[in-house]
């Protein structure tokens, strides 16, 4: 059953999915028409071309990252407790979107296929990766600063371990779909998270 939203916005929803599944290079122009109801003239009345649409996929992708994955991380918050609620966000409202990314996360799906094929837009999906790993890094080294963690804990360290630990996390479950692992690995982080928290 088609959306009812407005043409544009169905565009995006329906090559959101498709790129999640069948990757950019594999999804043609004519795929994308198909899906959205549309005709090449609907389709390019709001894009001239699908890499234009492949800028505007990568920021609703970014919007619905932030949405699911920050939902609940308040400021007033410890920078510890704000890994950990992104941490279970991952898991249980962003890896768990079947609806908008059924193929999995659309950002590794992309930088994997992406990175031989067409480089630059590869460099602009990984920029994500590298916002994402500073800001683990940024609230570690808020938590060190505040004494929440031991001065003998390196913070660039413990963010590429979380970091790479999400990814590992976004890997297999795209491959496998098993929930159980995906919860042995974001539970693994979290305590991890407690294991340097000096004031638990």
């Amino acid at each position: 059953m088609k959306s009812n939203a407005p043409l544009k916005e169905r565009i995006i929803e329906e090559s959101l999915r498709l790129f999640s599944v069948k990757g950019y290079m594999s999804t043609s122009t004519t795929d994308i028409i198909e899906a959205a109801g549309t005709s090449k003239g609907g389709f390019y009345n709001h894009f001239k071309s699908k890499e234009q649409l492949f800028h505007e996929i990568l920021s609703a992708a970014r919007k619905i990252w932030r949405e699911r994955n920050l939902h609940g991380a308040d400021a007033g918050q410890r920078p510890l407790e704000r890994i950990r609620i992104i941490l279970e966000n991952y898991r249980d409202r962003y890896l768990a979107d079947s609806r908008n990314f059924p193929g999995g996360c659309i950002f590794v799906n992309l930088a994997v296929e992406l990175s031989d094929q067409a480089p630059e837009l590869a460099k602009e999906v990984n920029e994500g990766f590298v916002r994402l790993g500073r800001m683990i890094k940024r609230l570690l080294d808020e938590e060190k600063k505040s004494g929440g963690i031991a001065g003998s804990v390196n913070t660039a360290d413990a963010a590429n371990m979380i970091f790479s630990g999400l990814l590992g996390a976004c890997v297999l479950y795209t491959s496998d779909k098993s929930r159980k692992r995906l919860d042995s690995t974001i539970t693994s982080l979290i305590s991890y998270l407690k294991s340097i928290d000096t004031r638990r």
